[in-house]
């Protein structure tokens, strides 16, 4: 009976000294392996040759613990907004703001490490996009600001990438997404807006007067002309025109009284009950 339970301890034994092997290497091989998620590169940084030239891609890679260290990069385009205050080329204050989608040069890492570091885009993109937006706001006024916007946004998408690119900087798109005055210039536009109204109004009020003065000059011409022929014809044909007019104005009062319910007829002579002739006693 000894013996089975001495072959038992043995091979748990080997179990557990398999295991601890097993754990061993595990966390040896944690320590040597790093991991690049997708949409990363890494650069490595070797304490007796600095930082190596070469870009580590996505996967599992092997570093010398102490001796390296793997510095992680997140290669796609993130974005960022970028406010700044200037004054136009008519002085006047213009907040602006730009949102840039950027990302690193993935060939140039190492450099980028080297020069700016991991926060390259809290170092640079401020700075770029306060010096690019001043020269070229300067450049128009207030209402060209407005009306150009397009010509705006290009002349500020070319120089931006122009200084990017020193840096090893991609700006994969470039917008203007905020643009407004100061307070100062926002009340000159509603007021000259507010005078612009006043003044279609007068003029509408001048155009008006105008068209009556013009309608009561034909008004006038009109009366005028049908006096003279009044006139020509009393000349012609006497007092007929009048009696005509008597006779139509009759014509109209008998049809208008003959429609009325309170009104009768009653004829003349001092008889009305049927213009009967009565002898007189």
């Amino acid at each position: 009976t000894e013996k089975p339970v001495e072959s038992m301890a043995g091979f748990l034994n080997k179990i557990g000294y398999l295991g601890m092997a097993i754990a061993a290497s595990g966390a040896v091989a944690s320590s040597v392996l790093y991991n690049v998620e997708g949409g990363h590169r890494a650069v490595i940084f070797d304490r007796f040759r600095g930082v190596l030239p070469t870009v580590a891609g996505e996967g599992t890679h092997f570093y010398v613990p102490w001796v390296q260290q793997p510095i992680i990069y997140d290669v796609r385009s993130q974005p960022r907004n970028v406010p700044v205050m200037t004054p136009s080329k008519d002085l006047q204050t213009v907040n602006i703001t730009l949102r840039l989608l950027y990302r690193p040069r993935v060939e140039t890492l190492p450099n980028m490490y080297n020069t700016l570091g991991v926060d390259y885009d809290e170092r640079v993109l401020p700075s770029i996009a306060n010096e690019v937006l001043k020269a070229i706001v300067a450049q128009f006024d207030a209402g060209e600001l407005i009306t150009q916007r397009e010509v705006v946004s290009a002349a500020c998408r070319e120089a931006l990438n122009a200084r990017a690119k020193e840096f090893d900087i991609v700006l994969d798109d470039i917008s203007i997404t905020h643009l407004t005055f100061g307070t100062e210039f926002t009340r000159a536009v509603e007021y000259k807006q507010v005078a612009q109204q006043e003044a279609e109004r007068a003029r509408f009020l001048v155009e008006q007067a105008e068209q009556e003065k013009l309608a009561n000059v034909i008004r006038a011409e009109g009366d005028s002309q049908a006096g003279l022929l009044i006139s020509r014809a009393f000349e012609e044909y006497g007092n007929g025109l009048i009696e005509l007019r008597k006779i139509e104005a009759a014509k109209e009062i008998a049809a208008a009284l003959s429609k009325s319910r309170n009104v009768v007829y009653l004829p003349g002579g001092n008889n009305m009950l049927m213009n009967l002739n009565i002898p007189q006693v």
